[in-house]
């Protein structure tokens, strides 16, 4: 009989997190600012989101937008972060530091990994996988750290892009590690992506736009450096996380 095909939820906000777990998802990754590829959430926001779900939350350990070489105070943020999701409970961590050669920064992250495996946490390591300068070495070094599972497109911009060197990672892993796809992953692709490529943990937001609720408006107006309609936003819808899970397991 084939593996359920098992969905995490990468949740913007506890109302996406709490959409997640209606929907279905056996995991929520929690973070904040997605456009940047996501950065660590607020206290309140983990806190608040372990209070009310009962599926597995995970929190994105990255302190800020850009790359993933960090300076030693960056690398004193993320264990102070890590602290913080022990001390408040969370099932586990999603990291991932390099070196400026592209290479996995072992040294940073085994204390990151050995702080969350001593105190029961898993951990996930993220798609700085993705830009890493030999993904196989990676997959080794990773392997080696003790973390749980990869989060990868393959290296390219979406999974599906990306299938050709999913297929050889999982094989390369061999069950020594969960590779989970997450990339552009919707409800048209999930199938064929899975079908071609054997993973059986898939990562999406399952995000819709939501209108804002305000009555006046202000139109003439730009917030940020970039632009960005102040009057929607996206957040995880529960009937999509329902259909994506449905469509994986067709």
């Amino acid at each position: 009989m084939p593996a359920k095909i098992t969905l995490e939820v990468c949740a913007n906000s506890v109302a996406s997190a709490l959409a997640a777990q209606e929907g279905g998802a056996v995991r929520v990754e929690l973070c904040e600012n997605l456009t940047q590829a996501g950065t660590t959430p607020s206290c309140g926001q983990i806190a608040v989101s372990r209070k009310l779900l009962t599926i597995d939350l995970y929190v994105l350990i990255r302190p800020r937008a850009g790359d993933f070489l960090y300076t030693d105070t960056e690398f004193g943020i993320m264990m102070a972060d890590v602290a913080t999701c022990i001390d408040i409970g969370c099932d586990g961590i999603v990291i991932g530091i390099l070196n400026a050669d592209g290479s996995v920064d072992k040294q940073r992250c085994a204390k990151l990994v050995n702080m969350a495996k001593q105190a029961g946490l898993g951990v996930t390591f993220h798609r700085a996988f993705d830009v890493c300068s030999d993904f196989y070495l990676a997959l080794e070094d990773i392997i080696e750290l003790g973390c749980d599972r990869i989060l990868t497109s393959g290296g390219k911009t979406t999974a599906m892009e990306g299938a050709a060197t999913l297929i050889k990672l999982v094989r390369k892993a061999d069950g020594r590690i969960k590779i989970m796809a997450g990339s552009g992953i919707d409800e048209n692709n999930v199938a064929n992506l899975i079908h071609y490529t054997g993973v059986t943990e898939i990562h999406s937001s399952a995000s819709k736009l939501t209108e804002s609720s305000m009555l006046h408006y202000n139109n003439e107006i730009i917030m940020g450096k970039q632009y960005h309609d102040l009057y929607t936003y996206k957040s995880t819808d529960a009937t999509r996380v329902k259909n994506l899970i449905s469509k994986a397991n067709a």
